[in-house]
């Protein structure tokens, strides 16, 4: 089915990448229902997904789309039958082109991992709007990303739940009114597990999340907290605070997304329900606020009670970990972030228990020797030596990059 197009109106166009993904699925939801304002002029997708990839193309008719390699190009034109005129490009290189295409204005990212680093620093060098939904891009490379931001006069705007609430709840403040953030997290699966149970869990218990429909890797995060870890590190450069300013709370409703502590005692926070197309649809029209009718709406009147509670570090020692490297600006961060992406993997494949995902992390961060003030080349070679270094040390097969 093709979208209508009101005629005479000016279409804020996009680029996704990681369309088939949930953020991608989410994202297209929100152009759906607003044809008029919003129209995709690129999409990059996996391996995995094509016949998903296929069905937006016919529904959102993009220019150009991106996928992983040459066998997934000739499977992807072959599902079309020839019926689409698309032009179809593949690996970094893909990537890199769907995030610079010309007639984008916002780029979504919603890749998962590393992944996502160099076509959001290329979309960044032609000075678009990024909707970032991958935090990794800032975890492992904040201080060359945000620097180049500002350099290019591209806007990033956060799509992750929690840094939209704090963006949100910041809007017409200054950063230095800040005293802290309240960072809240669901407390994943195992937040009332034990720790000798937590060491246990399998992959099935580790992505059954109480709140959330998000995908494997995301999942696991949630589970070990290393998520809320991540997310720490990213507000850091988001918002230029200290680590210190960054507090994270145990929130198990997920309705308080986050919030902002001002020097002068007012809490100023965001509420929803946990669904992602209230931030992804914040970021398409920023600064706009658009009414739609794809978003859920909260009903504070049956929204039940909230509650808080100090995070256990004891059982998920992912979040000491986490904030043990956040207020460094060297090549640390980024080794840290390879090393849970390898680890994770490695567990999702039955090759180490969830509890070893930790400690895997922990001996890799003890053996790097950290590039200070490191290029966007110093990075990628220490992502790199990381992933080696550390499938060595877990006895696993090279990885390979997938996208959704």
């Amino acid at each position: 089915m093709r979208l209508p197009v009101r005629a005479g109106i000016a279409l804020r166009k996009i680029a996704i990448l990681g369309s088939t993904g949930s953020i991608g699925r989410q994202t297209l939801d929100i152009v759906a229902a607003h044809p008029d304002r919003l129209a995709v002029a690129a999409l990059a997708a996996g391996r995995n997904n094509l016949e998903t990839l296929a069905g937006q193309i016919r529904a959102f008719r993009p220019e150009l789309v991106s996928v992983a390699d040459e066998a997934g190009r000739r499977e992807l034109l072959e599902l079309m039958g020839g019926q689409e005129k698309v032009e179809v490009v593949t690996g970094d290189q893909g990537l890199v082109a769907v995030a610079t295409h010309p007639a984008a204005q916002t780029v979504v990212t919603g890749l998962v991992g590393f992944l996502g680093v160099l076509p959001t620093a290329a979309a960044i060098r032609q000075g678009k709007t990024i909707a970032l939904a991958n935090k990794e891009t800032l975890v492992a490379a904040g201080s060359v990303i945000m620097p180049l931001a500002a350099r290019c006069n591209a806007r990033i705007v956060p799509v992750d739940s929690e840094h939209s609430a704090i963006f949100q709840s910041l809007a017409g403040c200054r950063t230095e009114d800040i005293s802290r953030i309240w960072l809240t997290a669901s407390g994943g699966p195992f937040r009332t597990w034990s720790g000798d149970e937590i060491e246990r869990a399998t992959v099935d218990d580790a992505l059954r999340h109480p709140n959330w429909s998000m995908g494997r890797k995301i999942s696991v995060d949630s589970a070990t907290l290393m998520n809320k870890g991540l997310e720490v590190i990213e507000a850091r450069w988001l918002f230029s605070v200290t680590p210190q300013q960054v507090r994270v709370v145990i929130h198990p409703q997920s309705i308080l997304h986050s919030a902002i502590e001002f020097v002068d005692g007012s809490l100023v926070g965001q509420m929803g329900l946990p669904d992602m197309r209230l931030p992804i649809h914040y970021a398409l029209f920023w600064p706009e606020r658009v009414p739609s009718q794809a978003v859920p709406r909260l009903d504070l009147a049956v929204s039940g009670s909230l509650t808080f509670e100090e995070p256990d570090r004891q059982r998920f020692p992912c979040l000491a970990l986490a904030e043990s490297v956040a207020g460094e600006t060297n090549t640390l961060p980024c080794v840290f972030n390879a090393a849970n992406e390898v680890a994770v993997e490695a567990f999702l494949q039955g090759l180490i228990r969830f509890g070893e995902i930790p400690k895997t992390i922990e001996r890799l961060l003890a053996e790097h020797k950290p590039v200070s003030d490191p290029s966007l080349e110093d990075i990628l070679g220490s992502d790199a030596w990381a992933r080696q270094r550390c499938l060595r040390q877990l006895g696993a097969p090279a990885q390979q990059s997938v996208i959704s």
